[in-house]
């Protein structure tokens, strides 16, 4: 089997729309999003595209796919975009089959690279809700550092919610 994680194509942003539109509830609570705070799908078509065609020091938000012989498995997105210096990173595993078995950590260190190379970064910085335990095992398993536990609201998807930070530098 081969991984693949690359820059994700206009083309494949439908993978992000239809992972939150297609969860369960239940799912969306794990992750601390509020269903209601879903953008329309061609508001966030239109968001990646406008984003997608800004140089790279401009952006606000840049999206990683991972493909596993060329199918997509998960994406990881990243914001608080700070060129040079910081960003804050998301990550998903789309196939409930594949959630807890270890795809994430290989996925999140390839993500994290294409954030440190293409953004310039000496910070990368992940807070996936507290109660979460696959992206905190997999963050950490992936070289990341632990911060702490606060109470944030992390991102306008989100609700507020008790997050675990982490941080990779380099």
């Amino acid at each position: 089997m081969t991984l693949t994680v690359r820059e994700m194509k206009d083309s494949e942003i439908d993978v992000v729309i239809d992972y939150f539109v297609r969860s369960t509830p239940e799912h969306l609570e794990i992750l601390g999003v509020d269903p209601t705070r879903l953008p329309a799908p061609e508001s966030w078509r239109e968001r990646f595209r406008r984003e997608h065609g800004q140089p790279i020091k401009q952006r606000a938000w840049l999206v990683v796919i991972w493909l596993q012989d060329e199918q997509p498995v998960g994406f990881s997105s990243c914001d608080k975009i700070v060129y040079g210096e910081q960003a804050n990173m998301h990550l998903h595993v789309i196939d409930p089959e594949r959630r807890n078995r270890g795809y994430g950590v290989e996925c999140v260190r390839h993500s994290a690279d294409i954030y440190f190379e293409q953004l310039k970064l000496k910070r990368l910085f992940c807070e996936p809700n507290a109660f979460n335990v696959a992206p905190n095992r997999a963050l950490q398993k992936a070289g990341f550092k632990y911060l702490k536990t606060h109470m944030t609201v992390p991102g306008p998807l989100n609700f507020h919610q008790a997050v675990t930070r982490w941080v990779l530098e380099r």
